[in-house]
C-alpha cells in the first residue's frame, strides 16, 4: 500500500448493512504489527473513533489493510449530524462555530452531513446538549456513534 506524503496510508471497513456506504476507507498512521492509528474522523463506521489505534490486515494482495478490531481507544468520541434542507449554510456555520468554541473538529461530508471529533478534554455533556437543543427546533437531527453491533463496525441491519 503507498503512503501520502505524510506518511499516511488508507485502512477499510466493510459496512454492508449501513445507510449510506457500504464500506469507509479512512487515513491512518502505520505503527508496528499491522496496527494503525485513525487520523481523521469517521464518517460511517461505528464504534471507531479519530486517535484510535486498530489491528488490521489486508484480505489480499494489493488490497487496504481491512479493520479487524480495536487495540486501543484514544477516547475522542465521534457525533454526526445531518443539517435540515432548509437550513441555510450561514446558519449552519453559526452552529458549526459553536461546536468548535467548545473543542470539537468540524469534517463535512457535503453541504448537509457533518461529522464531528470530540476530544477526551471537551464536554461531551455540552456537546450533545447543544445538538439537542438544534434538534429539537428543527435544524437537524443528530447520531452518536457508539458501536451498534458487538465486534463490528457496521449498522444494524434494517430488519433488525
Amino acid at each position: 500500500m503507498s503512503d501520502d506524503s505524510d506518511g499516511l496510508t488508507k485502512v477499510y471497513v466493510d459496512l454492508p448493512n449501513h445507510w449510506w456506504m457500504k464500506g469507509e476507507s479512512m487515513w491512518a498512521r502505520p505503527l508496528a504489527n499491522d496496527h494503525y492509528e485513525i487520523r481523521n474522523v469517521p464518517f460511517c463506521a461505528y464504534g471507531l473513533n479519530f486517535g484510535d489505534v486498530v489491528l488490521a490486515t489486508a484480505s489480499g494482495p494489493g488490497l487496504k489493510p481491512e479493520i479487524r478490531s480495536v487495540a486501543r481507544r484514544s477516547g475522542n468520541r465521534t457525533l454526526r449530524l445531518n443539517f435540515d434542507a432548509t437550513v441555510e449554510r450561514a446558519r449552519q456555520i453559526v452552529v458549526l462555530n459553536s461546536l468548535v468554541a467548545r473543542g470539537v473538529t468540524v469534517e463535512r461530508a457535503n453541504d448537509r452531513f457533518v461529522c464531528l471529533d470530540v476530544p477526551p478534554g471537551a464536554d461531551y455533556q455540552a456537546v450533545q446538549a447543544l445538538l439537542a437543543d438544534q434538534e429539537a427546533e428543527g435544524m437537524l437531527e443528530y447520531e452518536t456513534c457508539e458501536a451498534r453491533i458487538e465486534g463490528s463496525f457496521d449498522d444494524r441491519a434494517s430488519d433488525e
